[in-house]
C-alpha cells in the first residue's frame, strides 16, 4: 500500500473509531438527563407551610417539564431532619427531591450531635426558590397592637408570653431568641411540627406570638384571626402594606425570613443536577409563579447550584455562631 493510501486508512479508521465513541456516548449522557419514574418531592413539615405551599406550586409544572409526575410527599419530625434524612439516603439519581427553609438545614449541625446525614455531602443543591418575609404578629388576647406595645408588655411580664415556631433550632426560633437577647425581654418558646402548625396555634390561643413566614401566616392576618405587628425584609410586602418593617419598628433581626430551596441527594449526577436547575429556574420565571410568589409576599431568589452551596456553608457557619453564644440545643 502507498504511503498516501496508507494515510488514507489510518484516517478512515480514526473517524470510524471517534464515530464509535460519539454513538456509544451519546446515550449515557442523555441519559443521566432522563427520568424515569416518578418524582418524589418531599416537604419535611406538615400541611399548610410555605414549603408545603411551594411545593404544590411548582410540582405541576415541573412535571410538565420533566415528563413524569412530581408527587408531593409530607414528610414532618425532628425539625425538619426527618424528610431531610429520607432524601440524603435516597438513591442519588435525582428522582427524590426535597423542598424546605433551608434555614433549618443551615442549624441543624450545630443543633442535633446526633444527626443522622452531614449537610455538606449528602444533600445536592439545585437551586434556591424565594426569600419569604418574617411576619411578627400575636394572638388577639395579647394586649398589644404595635410592636412597641409588645415589646413594654413582654418586658412587664417575665415569661408570661409564649412564642410558638416551627421546630427548635429552626430560624423563626432563632429570631425570637435573638429579639430576646437584644431587647432585653423574657419570653417562653414553643415548637411545633412546622409553620403552619405554630400558626394554628397562635391562632387558637394556645400560644400568643408567632414570627412565621409570610405565606403560611398572612392568611390569618388578613381574616383578622392574628394581629400582624411587623415584618423583616428590606421593604413592606405587597399584601400588607399597612405594616412596618422590623427597621421601621426598631427591632432587631430584620434580615431573617424564610430561603426555601430545592435539594436531591447526594451524589446524583451533575448532568442531572443542571437538568433540574434549569427547568425549576424556567418555572420561576413564569409570570404566573412569580405573581403567586409576590402574592404570599415572597421573592423569587434563583441560583445556581455552587451559588447555592456557597449560601448553605456560609449560612450554616453564621447561625452556627449564634446558637453557641445563645446555648440553643436541639430537641
Amino acid at each position: 500500500m502507498s504511503m498516501p493510501s496508507l494515510a488514507r486508512a489510518i484516517a478512515a479508521a480514526v473517524l470510524t473509531v471517534c464515530a464509535s465513541s460519539v454513538f456509544v456516548l451519546a446515550p449515557s449522557v442523555a441519559g443521566a438527563q432522563n427520568f424515569e419514574r416518578p418524582v418524589r418531592l418531599i416537604v419535611p413539615f406538615a400541611p399548610g407551610g410555605t414549603s408545603d405551599i411551594l411545593a404544590r406550586l411548582i410540582s405541576p409544572k415541573l412535571s410538565a417539564a420533566i415528563g413524569q409526575s412530581v408527587v408531593v410527599e409530607n414528610k414532618p419530625g425532628a425539625a425538619g431532619n426527618l424528610g431531610a434524612d429520607a432524601v440524603a439516603k435516597a438513591q442519588p439519581d435525582g428522582h427524590t427531591l426535597l423542598l424546605m427553609d433551608v434555614g433549618s438545614l443551615a442549624t441543624a449541625p450545630s443543633l442535633f450531635s446526633d444527626l443522622t446525614f452531614d449537610v455538606q455531602k449528602d444533600l445536592a443543591p439545585i437551586s434556591m426558590v424565594m426569600f419569604g418575609p418574617y411576619v411578627l404578629a400575636v394572638h388577639e388576647s395579647v394586649p398589644a397592637k404595635t410592636s412597641k406595645e409588645l415589646i413594654e408588655y413582654a418586658k412587664a411580664n417575665p415569661n408570661k408570653l409564649t412564642v410558638a415556631n416551627s421546630g427548635v433550632g429552626g430560624a423563626n426560633h432563632i429570631t425570637a431568641v435573638v429579639m430576646a437577647k437584644e431587647l432585653g425581654i423574657q419570653w417562653k418558646n414553643v415548637p411545633y411540627k412546622g409553620g403552619a402548625a405554630a400558626s394554628r396555634a397562635v391562632v387558637s390561643g394556645e400560644s400568643g406570638v408567632i414570627i412565621n413566614g409570610a405565606a403560611a401566616t398572612m392568611p390569618f392576618v388578613t381574616n383578622k384571626r392574628l394581629v400582624g405587628l411587623a415584618v423583616t425584609g428590606e421593604q413592606r410586602i405587597a399584601s400588607a402594606p399597612d405594616l412596618p418593617t422590623f427597621k421601621e419598628a426598631g427591632l432587631p433581626g430584620g434580615d431573617a425570613g424564610t430561603w426555601q430551596g430545592i435539594l436531591t441527594t447526594g451524589g446524583t449526577p451533575p448532568a442531572m443536577v443542571a437538568r433540574l436547575n434549569a427547568e425549576i429556574r424556567k418555572i420561576l420565571e413564569l409570570p404566573e409563579i412569580q405573581q403567586k410568589i409576590a402574592e404570599q409576599g415572597g421573592v423569587v431568589r434563583a441560583q445556581s447550584p455552587e451559588e447555592f452551596r456557597n449560601w448553605l456553608k456560609d449560612a450554616t457557619t453564621r447561625w452556627g455562631t449564634i446558637i453557641r453564644e445563645a446555648g440553643i440545643k436541639g430537641s
